[in-house]
């Protein structure tokens, strides 16, 4: 079951984080956004009552002003992997995305992931990110002619300067 996150989920996010990376950044990653009130989407994934899995949104912009959202980041523990619930977290966060008003959506990770989702590489479209992710950096259009014109630099919220 993919659901939005509860209060009481807040424990259990930050462990399938930490327990998912080699190092507990993406879990205070995670608790700086919320804290931050920059977490647009937050959804976990629950298998018998437990929490197995989080998916997070937040805002992303480029100069001209225009906003979208940025996938980051995605966590699944491992006894559930290769099991389609990172499937189920991506593809339920793109349609929350689409129903607050994102029109568009950027992620930086594994293209052949991606691109099952519709991603395609930002660079097509003139955006770039931050962080030199290249082929890595990624964007989906969920709302035809939603890409800012032009492209530009997408920035992340400034809580993802600290995973540099």
């Amino acid at each position: 079951m993919i659901r939005p996150e509860r209060l009481y989920d807040l424990p259990s996010i930050h462990t399938v984080h930490s327990t998912s990376f080699p190092t507990d950044a993406e879990a205070q990653l995670v608790d700086s956004l919320r804290a931050g009130r920059r977490l647009a989407v937050s959804l976990v994934a629950e298998a018998d009552g437990l929490v197995v899995g989080h998916v997070a949104f937040s805002p992303v912009t480029v100069a001209s002003g225009a906003v979208g959202a940025g996938l980051a980041p995605l966590a699944v523990v491992e006894a559930q992997r290769r099991r389609g619930v990172g499937a189920g977290l991506v593809s339920a966060g793109l349609q929350s995305c689409r129903e607050a008003g994102f029109g568009w959506v950027v992620v930086l990770g594994d293209p052949a992931y991606y691109a099952r989702f519709g991603f395609k590489p930002a660079s097509d479209f003139g955006l770039a990110d931050e962080y030199g992710g290249d082929a890595s950096f990624q964007v989906v259009e969920q709302v035809p002619g939603s890409l800012p014109i032009g492209g530009g630099l997408v920035q992340y919220a400034p809580e993802f300067a600290f995973l540099e």
